[in-house]
């Protein structure tokens, strides 16, 4: 009798169940990558039966899917919001490229790689990673609009140089996930490379990012 009432007593409501399974599964793609959400593991983070997960997400490729765009969207609105405090769309793009490129989210930049190669075969995901990368885009276009509209920057596609500034950014990233040296000091290329994209002065970005960062470690 008292097993069965200290049964009754764990069980959760489906909003917490579903809740609890999607952090496990947020934290097994931290740790050991979006392929390591299985029904196996993400039971038994949570301590329960794998039938119990396969209830609340009878799709894995959809749980995947989900886990991905929660770790990345929460990324992208937090720089976001942070990149309003800098008072010029110079400013912001400095600091973007510098937070973007100082090696506090190679987890989250680790994500985003996997996420590329198993999209190719996991409908559900590869849309995701599309909508992301368009939210990415937004937030530089919109930057580099600003830059515009406010005289600091001088291009007439800030569409296509917002993908190009992404494009850039995630393949300096990706190199930095094996710890290539093959190119020193990317931030600083990087930053002279995007001067010349939109127009800024030779030197602008360099002395915009001796400002200070914007990292995990001091977003608070």
């Amino acid at each position: 009798m008292s097993s069965t009432i200290q049964k009754r007593a764990a069980r959760k409501s489906p909003a917490e169940r579903a809740a609890e399974i999607a952090e496990a599964a947020r934290e097994i793609a931290l740790g050991q990558g979006l392929s390591a959400i299985t029904l196996r593991n993400v039971a038994a983070r949570v301590g329960v039966a794998s039938g119990l997960v396969a209830h609340y997400q009878p799709n894995m490729d959809a749980l995947v899917a989900g886990t991905f765009a929660a770790i990345v969207s929460e990324e992208t609105e937090e720089v976001a919001a942070l990149l309003e405090k800098r008072a010029t769309p110079l400013q912001q793009l400095g600091m973007l490229l510098e937070t973007l490129m100082d090696g506090s989210r190679l987890d989250v930049t680790a994500i985003w790689v996997e996420a590329w190669t198993l999209g190719r075969r996991n409908e559900a995901l590869a849309a995701c990673v599309r909508e992301q990368m368009d939210a990415w885009q937004a937030v530089v276009q919109r930057l580099v609009e600003a830059g515009i509209d406010a005289g600091e920057f001088e291009t007439f596609d800030a569409p296509s140089v917002a993908w190009q500034i992404l494009g850039m950014v995630d393949g300096l990233n990706a190199q930095a996930l094996v710890r290539w040296d093959g190119v020193s000091d990317r931030g600083t290329h990087l930053a002279r490379a995007v001067e010349g994209m939109v127009g800024a002065a030779r030197g602008s970005l360099l002395g915009v990012q001796q400002g200070g960062r914007i990292s995990r470690s001091n977003a608070g």
